[in-house]
């Protein structure tokens, strides 16, 4: 069991560095433009190019884990997600920063979804639950620590990096997990020698997404020209050429069985309207704070605390408690609780404008942690609780890949929204965008919660 339990702290090390690695860069936007000059859409690129290559990447990879092998896929995917930390980190401009955070993003979703598959074969089903039952908090607790990690580390200014060191630091721990994994990663991780890569699909939801991504991103920059237009409807009709394919696949790329159960279908859609609104939420509060109120990284971390603190001590409750014994309510109650954050939000930027300090922001910042806290260990229980042996790897990964594409599109179309209002920059201008992206926020996490109402009361009825 000690091996096993090495295995899971390999695989937890190689989650931590992913999810820090897609919030951490959200603080350091403003830093990294100052440094390496770009337009507006510099910050999104640098945080949607990773989001969107890991969520496209991670939709195949699991098929090419049993082809590959497992334990050769997370060792060559730690080594370049290790490797493309470090020309993040070594970038001389902003177009070499995003194409290598293309590669991280890329690197990150070939060796995540390995590792689900290397534990589950290292842990005897009986202790399989107990081992995976701290992960979902520990993975909440990541992703809102990321900020605050990258203020620090911005503050600090190690052997003046600036923020570098925000990609420079996963040089070590990569290396020290790469030894590890050597050592005890079994080598044999339950391939199953008759999959086959359906190039097709894969090929024509890479498109599809790519078409999409773009244009939200770039549109605005550049006046929205007719090309923009014709490759957001390219991008519907190669999702809908996508779907078709898949239903007359042999190895489709996302196992069919998984969209007639209910819970799975209605979760994902919350997962995309939650997370979309999430990573809208981080990139603003970022940009509010730091290009329009000029407080400094380290500044803007410690303004982020209690955002941070209500979503850890509400994914504890959840994860011990509520989750199991409200079900769906925890879903309701969670995104009521964000609703009415991201409104107080909303109400304090308008009230308090250019007299916005930390103390002012707390309660709002509390309340929206809190309530995104509440949701994110009983979304998960409702996709995947009741997925057969084998769906559970095709929908641990497609719950991956919409939360972190939802988040893609979060950053690119409220992103867009944001400095299309910004305009010629002033504090006013961001006092106003700001306020505008806080109520599309809170608006899209309504619709969400309506979205809830279509789940079982419990993940355990989820088949029902």
């Amino acid at each position: 069991m000690r091996t096993a339990w090495l295995v899971l702290a390999v695989v937890v090390a190689a989650d931590i560095m992913d999810l820090i690695d897609s919030s951490i860069a959200n603080l350091a936007g403003p830093s990294i433009r100052a440094d390496l000059g770009g337009g507006e859409v510099t910050v999104q690129w640098v945080l949607s190019a990773y989001t969107a290559a890991f969520a496209l990447g991670l939709v195949t990879s699991g098929r090419l884990g049993d082809l590959l092998g497992r334990r050769r896929l997370f060792l060559l995917g730690m080594t370049g997600f290790t490797v493309a930390s470090l020309a993040c980190g070594l970038a001389p401009d902003a177009v070499f920063l995003i194409v290598a955070r293309t590669l991280q993003g890329l690197c990150g979703s070939v060796m995540i979804p390995q590792g689900l598959a290397l534990v589950k074969v290292v842990f005897p089903p009986q202790h399989l639950r107990k081992a995976l039952t701290p992960v979902g908090p520990l993975m909440g607790l990541t992703m809102v620590a990321g900020p605050i990690l990258a203020g620090w580390l911005l503050h600090l200014d190690l052997f003046g990096s600036q923020w570098r060191s925000i990609f420079l630091i996963n040089v070590p721990f990569g290396i020290a997990a790469l030894v590890l994994a050597r050592r005890v990663l079994p080598h044999r991780g339950g391939e199953d020698t008759t999959a086959r890569l359906d190039l097709t699909g894969v090929g024509l939801l890479t498109a599809a997404s790519a078409l999409l991504i773009v244009p939200l991103i770039q549109g605005r920059e550049l006046g929205w020209p007719a090309w923009t237009y014709a490759m957001l409807v390219a991008a519907v009709v190669l999702l809908a050429l996508f779907v078709v394919s898949q239903r007359r696949s042999e190895h489709p790329v996302i196992t069919p069985s998984l969209f007639h159960k209910r819970s799975f279908v209605v979760g994902l859609m919350v997962v995309a309207g939650f997370y979309a609104s999430l990573s809208a939420f981080v990139l603003v509060i970022n940009l509010l704070l730091q290009q329009g109120m000029h407080w400094t990284p380290l500044h803007t971390g410690l303004a982020l605390i209690p955002w941070a603190l209500g979503t850890a001590v509400a994914v504890l409750l959840a994860g011990a408690v509520l989750a199991e014994k409200l079900g769906r309510a925890a879903l309701h109650l969670g995104l009521s609780i964000a609703v009415v954050g991201l409104l107080a939000l909303w109400w304090s930027v308008a009230h308090w404008g250019a007299d916005l300090t930390i103390w002012r922001l707390a309660p709002a910042l509390l309340l929206t942690g809190f309530g995104s806290g509440l949701v994110f260990v009983p979304l998960v229980d409702f996709i995947i609780g009741d997925a057969t042996a084998e769906e559970v790897g095709t929908g641990a990964g497609l719950l991956n890949a919409v939360q972190q594409f939802a988040g893609a599109v979060g950053v690119a179309a409220l992103g867009t929204v944001f400095f299309a209002r910004v305009g010629h920059p002033s504090l006013h201008s961001y006092l106003s965008a700001a306020e505008l992206v806080f109520a599309i926020a809170a608006g899209l996490n309504l619709l969400t919660l309506l979205l809830v109402g279509f789940l079982p009361r419990h993940a355990q009825q989820a088949h029902g």
